[in-house]
């Protein structure tokens, strides 16, 4: 393996004491994804930090704090010292993977606490995993914000949620906040049915929304096109998210939807695209049209990472492997604000939105416009109907006037 990525210096490599670590860790990067390119800047760095650290030892066993001083990995953010951070962090992950990394637990009081109560979301409640990590990142943030280090629960008083929820709500949304205090309510509630806490503070006051209260905010086509006009293809990455994003404009999918589609979910032969609907947990069956056709067709010859990964898209950079649940939010964001346009406060979520103005604009119907979309109920359908303005202005009632005398 070693010959194989230096060719010419291998030698150097292969009379260091840590072969073994050198040929095992370059092995460990390329069955986790990882380029040829980024395996050889990995494997200089760590056989540099390794020759140049007293303390190291062929197939030893490390803690975090001993390889930052082997990797000498400072605050100052150079090129030289982020590259040396990278690598460490991939040696620490392949120390995990060897078991020969030591983790030193740190202690958290309310351990004990939330695991508890994760039982009781999961087996009493019976909520999904992705609602219980809802809670449990609600309750994490909380506990921290509210009660200082060692600092039991029996201190925390109403006032302690009030300064809390504030403080949220300046970077939530209403809809969000009535979540959070959802989660509250649920927490405190069994903190004192478990003699946590003594006081009632699971009486919170929710937020008040009203259902449809604003229209979906969808982009103008022309603004659509431009976006995805301006997403330079020159790069893997270009293309990828040229090709995520056009799924989401022309074809209405949720961002979450087209990161779990999968190669099989294309069948070439009836050129259709199978998508499995997360919210309503069914089966769409897309035709995919020409121009799309040949977008993922060249995204899949050359720019995706030929490997053993089932998912359509995979992340750009190493180590290769399948995106994030929120990584089309990302990218929607970040080619927004390099292409220029006054798109500023849109989401994602906005080129569905477009896809779904776009073909009540052109007649088709809300029942079909629906089912493209996987809504369960027709209401949830019909507040795209506040988005046709045109539609709006055509049925509107004249403005009664007085008579004249």
């Amino acid at each position: 393996m070693l010959s194989h990525l230096f060719p010419r210096g291998h030698a150097r490599y292969e009379r260091s004491r840590f072969v073994q670590d050198l040929a095992d860790f370059s092995a460990w990067l390329e069955a986790t994804g990882y380029s040829r390119q980024c395996s050889r800047g990995h494997l200089f760095r760590l056989w540099d930090s390794l020759e140049r650290f007293d303390a190291a030892m062929p197939g030893a066993t490390y803690t975090v704090p001993l390889l930052q001083l082997a990797f000498g990995t400072r605050r100052i953010r150079t090129r030289r010292s982020m590259l040396y951070r990278a690598t460490q962090h991939a040696y620490q992950r392949f120390l995990l993977s060897q078991r020969r990394l030591t983790i030193v637990p740190v202690e958290d009081p309310f351990a004990k606490l939330r695991h508890r109560y994760r039982q009781e979301l999961v087996d009493v409640r019976g909520y999904s995993s992705e609602t219980v990590e809802q809670h449990e990142r609600t309750i994490d943030g909380f506990l921290i914000c509210t009660l200082p280090a060692g600092e039991s629960l029996q201190g925390l008083t109403a006032a302690d949620v009030d300064r809390y929820l504030v403080l949220k709500s300046k970077g939530v949304c209403r809809q969000r906040l009535q979540h959070v205090v959802g989660h509250l309510r649920g927490f405190l509630g069994f903190c004192r049915a478990n003699g946590e806490i003594n006081r009632p503070l699971e009486m919170i006051d929710s937020v008040r929304t009203h259902g449809q209260e604003l229209p979906p905010r969808a982009l103008a086509w022309p603004l659509v096109q431009g976006l995805l006009r301006s997403i330079d293809r020159s790069s893997r990455s270009g293309w990828r998210d040229y090709a995520m994003l056009h799924l989401l404009a022309y074809y209405g999918l949720r961002p979450c939807e087209v990161v779990s589609l999968q190669l099989k979910s294309i069948n070439w032969d009836d050129r259709t695209l199978r998508v499995e609907q997360r919210k309503t947990r069914s089966t769409l069956v897309l035709p995919l049209a020409d121009r799309t056709v040949s977008i993922l067709q060249r995204y899949l010859q050359q720019v995706r990472p030929h490997g053993a990964h089932s998912e359509l898209f995979l992340r750009a950079h190493c180590p290769a492997g399948a995106l994030k649940r929120y990584a089309i939010t990302d990218v929607f964001e970040e080619r927004a604000r390099q292409s220029g346009l006054p798109i500023a406060g849109y989401s994602a979520y906005s080129l569905r939105h477009a896809f779904a103005l776009r073909l009540l604009q052109r007649g088709v119907g809300l029942k079909t416009i629906g089912d493209l979309l996987g809504h369960r109920n027709l209401v949830t359908t019909c507040q795209y109907l506040r988005l046709d303005l045109d539609t709006l202005r055509e049925v509107a009632l004249p403005v009664p006037t007085r008579a004249q005398a």
